[in-house]
């Protein structure tokens, strides 16, 4: 069995205190690592948090209460982490935020430029920060996707547009701080049960998927999302670069839950 040790590595998370991003911080707490988890206000319980991790034995996280899209917010995550280090060394971008639309006409200019804001330009902006506050890149950068831009969701439009210049930023900076040795990836999981994926599509679509007799492992869970965002920070995986991972056990190549489920609310709506 492969040990790894992060003991010295520092990982700062955004949105890390719920769904992907807690289950990514524990694993890296887990292996060693000093995590610094971003959130909104009202979005996390501290308490409930620190005992999850001490449960593990694992180092306590550094909560930040901050908007990705701010930022003011943005200086005060970087002057937090640097009061207690010296570098970043990974840099995970996790938020996601999109008005859910379910037609034509609901399309609004600033409700995509506000999903851009939140979902895909804070991997560019808290990169150049963290350049800028502590005079080197991180090692590893990961952006966090889904797989909307392949494949169609109900309601979904502006997160797959955002996810997908997510991706296209995530492989020219894979070229700008090739020479930094910086590794930057972006995994892009299939259907995970968050708190973001019930807000657009609710309950009712996992129930589908369960009656259905479709594959259960379509729908993945956060702590095999952590799994992974682990092994892109181990060190194993330091020839991959520039890359869009998909993660979702190459299910969906199979699949069309998704129509499927649309064709059965459309004829129970007959």
């Amino acid at each position: 069995m492969v040990s790894i040790d992060l003991s010295t590595k520092s990982a700062l998370i955004t949105g890390g205190t719920r769904g992907i991003g807690l289950a990514a911080a524990l694993e890296l707490a887990r292996a060693g690592a000093r995590t610094y988890l971003t959130y909104k206000w009202g979005s996390a319980d501290s308490e409930e948090l620190i005992e999850l991790f001490d449960r593990e034995k694992a180092p306590r996280p550094v909560l930040i209460q901050a908007d990705v899209s701010v930022d003011e917010d943005t200086d005060g995550v970087m002057d937090a982490i640097a009061a207690v280090e010296k570098r970043v060394d990974f840099f995970i971008s996790n938020v996601g935020f999109a008005a859910t639309v379910r037609s034509l006409e609901e399309y609004k200019k600033r409700s995509l430029f506000k999903t851009l804001e939140y979902s895909t330009w804070p991997l560019i902006a808290y990169t150049q920060k963290i350049h800028q506050r502590f005079g080197s890149y991180p090692e590893k950068i990961l952006g966090i996707s889904s797989d909307g831009p392949d494949h169609f969701y109900t309601g979904y439009d502006f997160v797959a547009a955002s996810k997908a210049l997510l991706e296209f930023f995530s492989r020219y900076l894979s070229i700008h701080l090739f020479e930094e040795g910086t590794r930057v990836n972006v995994l892009r999981f299939g259907t995970v049960k968050t708190d973001s994926f019930d807000a657009i599509f609710g309950e009712e679509y996992f129930e589908f998927i369960r009656e259905s007799g479709a594959d259960e492992r379509m729908i993945l869970d956060p702590d095999t999302c952590g799994r992974t965002i682990l092994a892109m920070c181990s060190g194993l995986l330091d020839a991959v670069n520039g890359q869009i991972i998909s993660v979702d056990y190459g299910l969906p190549f199979q699949d069309n839950t998704m129509m499927r489920y649309l064709s059965s609310r459309r004829r129970g709506g007959d």
